[in-house]
């Protein structure tokens, strides 16, 4: 594991912001991090960021306990984003690079590649405040990743984007995923996680009610229901069997969602053999944004 976080406890006044929380987060991967508003996320980031520090338990980084100098090889882009507006976009990028550890030789030459790659080398001379928001953030996405850290950290880092720059955005999260780069990614945006995302963790009232990888986590939100099409009259008379949560006839063919009785797939197949022309047999696996709800719900059912 790149990094790991056991048993963290974070209170502020009355406020249990994180309560013995554990993840475990692979090498090499993509990691959602996940929750509802003020679940707790943005706690464990500034925790592992070291911008405050856990009341009890600890960050392991390769196995041994965080410590500062272990920063500089971390990149984070903040939810809450923050530049100089009054300087210009160059020299902006060229100090927070310094501050990275890079010479100023070396931050010109990273970011004239990474301003020309993400289209934003007109800018250059701009000042921060004639930025768009969009744009604003690209120039702090290029800042995050430019001293090549081994973490990279983002907070909802496609707010404000439109779908082009999005989709731009997504390309090279995936692309320094390849090169080698461990990404924690905190998003509302089921779809996006569900595209990018390895591994999640799900919290929720302070607590890490689901983790894993997303293939498993979404097997394990499944119903055992199936979408059919098919052509002829399958009579939708066997209880025991199936039961039938929606049809719709379009141009003959029938499209049925069902939930089969555990167990009992090979069984509805082969009743389907018998009696219809099946143009279309696949599960139903619920999306992220379905196993979120769920999850949540049930949890908050509990806690009540």
């Amino acid at each position: 594991m790149l990094l790991e976080a056991k048993n963290i406890n974070k209170q502020f006044a009355k406020h249990k912001a994180l309560d013995d929380v554990s993840i475990s987060i692979p090498e090499n991967s993509i990691f959602g991090l996940l929750g509802p508003n003020g679940a707790g996320k943005t706690t464990l980031i500034r925790i592992i960021n070291q911008i405050t520090a856990p009341d009890t338990g600890e960050v392991l980084f390769k196995g041994k306990p965080l410590k500062r100098e272990d920063i500089s090889r971390i990149g984070y882009l903040p939810e809450e984003r923050g530049l100089y507006k009054k300087m210009k976009v160059g020299d902006q990028s060229i100090y927070l690079a310094q501050l990275k550890g890079l010479s100023k030789s070396e931050a010109k030459e990273r970011l004239k590649y990474w301003f020309d790659r993400m289209h934003i080398m007109p800018w250059w001379d701009k000042k921060v405040q004639e930025l768009s928001k969009g744009m604003a953030q690209k120039v702090q996405f290029v800042t995050t990743v430019l001293h090549n850290p081994e973490l990279l950290i983002f907070d909802e880092p496609f707010s404000g984007f439109d779908p082009i720059n999005t989709n731009l955005i997504k390309k090279e999260i995936l692309d320094l995923k390849a090169k080698g780069t461990t990404i924690i990614f905190s998003a509302h945006d089921m779809p996006s996680v569900e595209e990018v995302c390895d591994h999640i963790a799900l919290i929720n009232n302070s607590k890490v009610i689901l983790e894993g990888n997303i293939h498993s986590v979404k097997e394990k939100y499944k119903e055992n229901n199936y979408q059919i099409s098919y052509t002829g009259d399958l009579g939708l008379d066997e209880p025991s069997i199936y039961k039938t949560l929606h049809t719709k006839i379009t141009d003959y063919t029938t499209d049925a969602v069902v939930k089969i009785v555990e167990g009992r797939k090979n069984e509805m197949l082969r009743l389907l053999a018998d009696r219809v022309n099946v143009k279309e047999f696949k599960e139903i696996i619920p999306s992220m944004n379905e196993v979120f709800i769920k999850a949540v719900e049930e949890n908050n059912a509990l806690s009540i």
